[in-house]
């Protein structure tokens, strides 16, 4: 018989199903250990490690910034404040289509080409999770309404207020005091890593003048916020906090009275002026004009008004007082006589005859007096005050170039005065070297000749002729010019000058030039004190030798420049200016009243009395209490 076909093997079939079973069971325990070994990890030993990044991420330090200190004049006028300003920020991860909410925030407010820019750029650079992107600033109350009534439609849009830097004088001040702005990425890059973390949370930085310069005093101490924030990172709730540390305030040595008088003086016309108390070296008025309006610039100025200032033919946002260099002129002859008194190359007995030109021997050239006919007979005092430049030519060809820059140098001329202020331009006081290293020509007795009247290759800034000026009526004392820094120690340039009589004799010849036969007359008219001054014209292109000057031919931006320095009162001096006006003609006629204004503001009292202020005090006294 045949055996039965079989279908199924069942006992394979188990076995096989054993077999699955335990691998699958040894599996599942495999996975399951490796499950409770990764939890027991995480859980157990990692578990500090976890906890501190959980709470990383739930919990932010945020850096907050600190109120910049105030800047006031040295009567206590407040110069620089910090004001509530209302901005419009985006928060982008509510706003939906930002292109569409942008478009419809253009029809309710004005946004320029460079709002819509710098907004890109704050962006798309690196921030938290809802934190806000500013927009637009300074907004107006007519737009803040504007948009809080449309605030429904626009998501994500908020409306903050944030203390920026206000300037109440504006332009008044706009030089000297500069202006903050924002930080950007290169100042961040040029930062060591410290000053970093004091700049976390800032968002504005001095740009230029005293706001730059003391920068780290103004700036304070950065605080801290710790917040809780949920997994989108917006802010919960505040769990610790650190203010921050207000910046210092600073005190200006300037006077608000004598910058304003500065200011007005110069009416419409470009220049400069600066005043200098020659007992400290503090500046008492510190002028450009024209000057621009700093509060544009905080958060951010428009194109408009930028390319306005950039294409401005009298250039505003130049600092003529600091950078401006213009040939000295006449106003550089008291120091010159001087230099000639202390070489021993004259003396006030020596004189010479002025036939109104000058002529090296074996030379036809003739250097001109501006004088046509010239002076007559010259001696050192008559020569400063009727501004004989046959003069000068001769004790500045006696003297030599070699000498007269290393006395000049002595005055701050051809260097930095070393004022509390970045930038400053240190003028030219030319020697042989400097014009082999610059020119790559030799020097000329010629060359020596035009600089002994401040011409040819010497140029000023009107701080440096306001220095000479303060040093020489500190008779040598070396003065320097000081803003805002603390009182320094009073030295003595090299200038020996024997008989000290030289220097009250050279201030009698100054006074001489505000007298009745001076180049400088106009301008002392009524004073109440005795002034000293010294008048210039500087030339803005030079007249050949058979050339005549006619200002009547000339546009008026080709005129002189006019020039005067100037202190009192003489016999105790306690203001010295120097002022430039650019294509002025006369420094007598046109500087010479400007600086009358600016020694008035100071020495006389609202009465029009002389009563002179004293020097400035770094930590005044607090006012007497008065008993009841």
């Amino acid at each position: 018989m045949r055996r039965p076909l079989t279908l199924k093997d069942h006992h394979h079939e188990q076995r096989i199903f054993s077999v699955r079973l335990v691998v699958a069971v040894f599996l599942v325990l495999l996975l399951t250990l490796i499950l409770v070994s990764r939890m027991i990890w995480l859980q157990v030993i990692q578990h500090s490690r976890y906890t501190t990044l959980s709470d990383n991420n739930r919990v932010q330090t945020l850096a907050v910034s600190p109120p910049r200190g105030l800047i006031t004049d040295r009567d206590g006028v407040i110069l620089a404040e910090n004001r509530p300003d209302f901005s419009l920020e985006l928060i982008i991860e509510q706003a939906g289509e930002l292109d569409q909410l942008i478009g419809e925030l253009g029809k309710l407010i004005e946004l320029d080409e460079g709002d819509l820019e710098r907004f890109q750029k704050r962006r798309l650079t690196a921030r938290r999770p809802w934190e806000p992107v500013p927009l637009r600033g300074r907004l107006s109350e007519e737009e803040i309404a504007r948009l809080v009534v449309n605030q429904h439609r626009l998501p994500g849009i908020r409306i903050s207020a944030d203390p920026i830097r206000h300037y109440p004088h504006g332009i008044l001040f706009s030089h000297v005091l500069g202006y903050v702005n924002r930080i950007n990425a290169q100042d961040l890059e040029a930062m060591t890593l410290d000053e970093q973390r004091d700049y976390a949370g800032t968002h504005f930085y001095g740009r230029s003048g005293i706001e730059r310069f003391y920068e780290d005093q103004l700036h304070g101490q950065v605080g801290y916020r710790q917040v809780e924030t949920n997994a989108r990172g917006r802010i919960l709730r505040v769990l610790e906090e650190q203010p921050p540390v207000p910046g210092e305030d600073l005190r200006l040595r300037l006077s608000m009275r004598v910058q304003k008088a500065a200011y007005d003086a110069l009416g419409e016309r470009r220049g400069a002026v600066v005043a200098i108390d020659p007992r400290d070296g503090s500046v008492l008025a510190f002028v450009s004009r024209p000057g621009f309006d700093p509060n544009l610039f905080v958060t951010g100025i428009s194109y408009k008004d930028y390319s306005a200032y950039q294409s401005d033919p009298d250039n505003p946002l130049f600092n003529r007082a600091l950078q401006g260099r213009y040939p000295p002129g006449s106003t550089i002859k008291p120091m010159l006589g001087i230099a000639g008194l202390d070489a021993g190359v004259t003396n006030w007995q020596r004189t010479i005859s002025d036939p109104g030109y000058y002529q090296l021997e074996n030379d036809p050239h003739r250097y001109r007096d501006w004088k046509r006919w010239g002076h007559g007979r010259v001696d050192l005092h008559k020569a400063v005050v009727q501004s004989c430049d046959t003069y000068f030519y001769d004790m500045g060809f006696k003297l030599g170039i070699a000498r007269m820059h290393e006395y000049m140098s002595q005055f701050s001329l051809g260097e930095p005065t070393g004022i509390d202020l970045y930038n400053e331009s240190s003028g030219i006081m030319p020697s042989k070297q400097w014009k082999r290293a610059y020119r790559n020509r030799p020097w000329f007795h010629g060359d020596t000749i035009n600089a002994s009247i401040g011409q040819g290759f010497v140029l000023t800034t009107p701080l440096q002729l306001a220095t000479a000026t303060a040093i020489t009526a500190s008779h040598g004392k070396k003065v320097v010019p000081s803003i805002a820094g603390e009182k320094q120690s009073v030295e003595r340039t090299s200038i020996t000058l024997n008989d000290e009589s030289n220097w009250e004799k050279m201030t009698d010849a100054m006074v001489a030039v505000t007298g009745p036969r001076g180049t400088a007359r106009v301008m002392a008219v009524d004073a109440q004190y005795a002034i000293a001054a010294k008048s210039g014209t500087a030339q803005v292109f030079s007249v050949g030798q058979d050339e005549t000057y006619n200002e009547d031919e000339l546009a008026e931006r080709m005129l002189d420049h006019a020039l005067m320095v100037s202190f009192g009162p003489a016999e105790q001096p306690a203001i010295a200016v120097g002022v430039l006006v650019e294509n002025g003609r006369h420094g007598g006629s046109t500087a010479g009243p400007v600086a009358r204004q600016v020694m008035d503001a100071w020495l006389l009292n609202e009465n029009g009395e002389l009563e002179v202020p004293p020097v400035f005090e770094e930590h005044p006294a607090p006012p007497a209490e008065v008993s009841p």
